[in-house]
């Protein structure tokens, strides 16, 4: 049979169907649960889909929807980078432009990691191959904190995890130690405490496996959460979420509270499989098959939107609450070096990410540089300045104290690297 169309035209238009029929899949969301698996590791589509889930889905269905994104920190809507993350390792090495396949950050400073601020509140967290996130999206009516981590313990204990439970803080953890009890401590037993609990009542050693952050919108509640399921960074997630700024910044908004975490020790299609079915038990038992997605769904506008929004530098360090960064530590007590006269001091007061107010006492530098730097700083924004030492050079400040504070700012305050995300 001969071809009427060249081969190029009809291998396009198949291409097209395929990516229209995918698409689609997210067209048709009144069906009272759903369940959505993406095939994407990119954390923007991801997370542009799951807000899109919570916008179009029906005002009464419950929806599920789990994915796996490649290495990146995620910040809460209302959480600082600069004092969260270590911003200096997430730009690429030289040695290193080869791409990975998102399961392992490899040696620190390998490869670039994400940062991505997200539209709920709550902590940073690391995410990478080896963790699964959750999401649930449900009417706010029945809405709890505890629901869906209750759901995902249950999951996790028919795999035979029964040391997992839901902490006081609504994080899933794992006991540790020795527990002396007969018989299996199953899906259906109390989801707070287990034996293990019970035997070590301080509670030590319990490691955080899953954190949760939440969304409440008019009639709809979203809850998503991590899970370590086999993570081979644990060791380097410190690194990563150790901010050297964190002692000289005075914030607003959320600051992330650190815990000793863990790996589930599963696979992520375990782990994927038996949440589906502990959530087909909790809404029903005829769920129809989950429906993968993946970034073909950037050809629905509003995902699409989503996603330019969650990668542009203005949500990400813009959207930042007010802090205050000084070269004197806030928390310095001891040493009362706050009252020390002619001590070098510069504090920056920063708004939405732009400098709002200055501070500047250095003893050398003439008045006439003082107001020019001064005048530099005020309204610039922090990531966009791609070098302090070109910034302070422009404002014709060379002395000795200048340069040992360009420095430090260069270690507090890096440039975020413009290029590299526009380019990824």
């Amino acid at each position: 049979m001969l071809l009427r169309q060249p081969l190029w035209r009809v291998c396009t238009r198949a291409w097209r169907d395929h990516v229209r029929r995918k698409s689609d899949l997210l067209a048709h969301l009144d069906s009272p649960v759903q369940s959505f698996v993406s095939h994407s590791k990119d954390p923007y589509v991801n997370l542009s889909i799951e807000h899109y889930l919570l916008q179009k889905s029906h005002p009464d269905s419950a929806v599920l929807f789990l994915y796996v994104n490649r290495p990146c920190i995620v910040i809460g809507r209302n959480q600082n980078p600069w004092l969260e993350a270590n911003l200096s390792l997430l730009k690429p090495t030289e040695e290193s432009d080869a791409e990975h396949d998102g399961s392992v950050a490899e040696d620190r400073g390998l490869g670039e990691i994400d940062l991505v601020r997200r539209r709920s509140g709550g902590g940073t967290v690391f995410h990478d191959g080896g963790n699964v996130n959750w999401t649930v999206i449900s009417p706010a009516a029945s809405f709890t904190r505890d629901k869906h981590a209750e759901m995902v313990v249950r999951a996790l204990r028919r795999l035979g995890i029964g040391r997992s439970r839901v902490n006081e803080r609504h994080d899933i953890v794992l006991d540790q130690g020795r527990a002396h009890f007969e018989g299996t401590w199953g899906p259906q037993d109390d989801t707070h405490s287990t034996p293990w609990q019970k035997t070590n009542p301080v509670r030590r050693g319990a490691l955080k496996v899953s954190g949760s952050a939440y969304k409440l919108t008019k009639g709809r509640a979203l809850h998503h959460g991590t899970a370590l399921v086999r993570s081979p960074n644990l060791n380097i997630i410190p690194d990563y979420l150790r901010s050297p700024a964190k002692h000289f910044i005075k914030a607003r908004g959320v600051e992330s509270v650190s815990s000793p975490v863990g790996n589930i020790g599963l696979d992520n299609d375990q782990f994927i499989e038996s949440t589906q079915d502990e959530f087909k038990r909790m809404y029903s038992h005829d769920i129809p098959a989950a429906q993968v997605v993946d970034e073909s769904c950037l050809e629905i506008g509003d995902v699409r939107k989503g996603y330019d929004e969650l990668k542009s530098l203005d949500w990400t360090y813009a959207q930042t609450p007010q802090f205050t960064i000084s070269n004197i530590p806030f928390d310095d007590t001891e040493s009362k070096s706050n009252n020390i006269p002619g001590l070098p001091r510069l504090s920056l007061t920063v708004r939405n990410g732009a400098i709002t107010g200055t501070e500047i006492d250095l003893p050398d530098l003439p008045m006439g540089q003082k107001n020019s730097l001064t005048n530099i700083l005020m309204g610039s924004k922090l990531h966009e300045i791609p070098s302090w030492h070109g910034l302070f050079h422009a404002a014709g400040v060379k002395t000795v104290q200048a340069g040992a504070f360009v420095h430090w700012l260069e270690d507090m305050l890096p440039a975020p690297g413009l290029q590299e995300r526009e380019e990824r």
